[in-house]
């Protein structure tokens, strides 16, 4: 499959992070069966995931992730790539979440881009069916990625 991952990193991240963010990706993608794309990974702190909040979503505070469709006439790249958008993650927020939770800071951020793409591709958490079914998907593909321990938390 055709992939392309532009991961920009703004604060100190893991060793091997990048890797691991393209083998999420890939997996989302083969799993859902999404078209050769182009996807945007910003690793970034707290203060600038608030700035993100207050300015697209009116929530003057950090959060883990966001995503930023392109929208539903995704743009081609004239390379057979199209553009799906951008995600946001903070690092901090991210070794927050996976020390409560007991695991490593990479298997968060994994976690957070198979989040983050999901919503690219259309998902969304926000009715009680909507929200059963991309958790189910997503555990999918943690499983697939032997990253089961990891539990997606209420704020992702």
């Amino acid at each position: 499959m055709k992939f392309q991952l532009d991961i920009q990193q703004e604060t100190a991240t893991p060793e091997g992070i990048d890797g691991a963010l393209k083998l999420a990706a890939t997996a989302v993608l083969e799993n859902e069966q999404g078209p050769p794309a182009m996807v945007s990974i910003l690793l970034t702190d707290d203060e600038r995931m608030r700035s993100l909040n207050r300015q697209f979503r009116s929530q003057d505070k950090s959060t883990d992730v966001l995503s930023f469709s392109f929208g539903e006439e995704q743009m081609s790249l004239g390379n057979d790539l199209q553009y799906l958008g951008d995600i946001a993650i903070s690092v901090p927020y991210a070794q927050r979440q996976a020390a409560a939770q007991g695991h490593s800071t990479t298997d968060e951020l994994q976690l957070l881009a198979i989040h983050g793409l999901l919503h690219l591709l259309g998902y969304d958490h926000d009715s009680p069916d909507a929200k059963e079914e991309m958790w189910a998907v997503q555990r999918n593909i943690l499983d697939q990625l032997n990253l089961a321990h990891v539990q997606p938390t209420e704020g992702s």
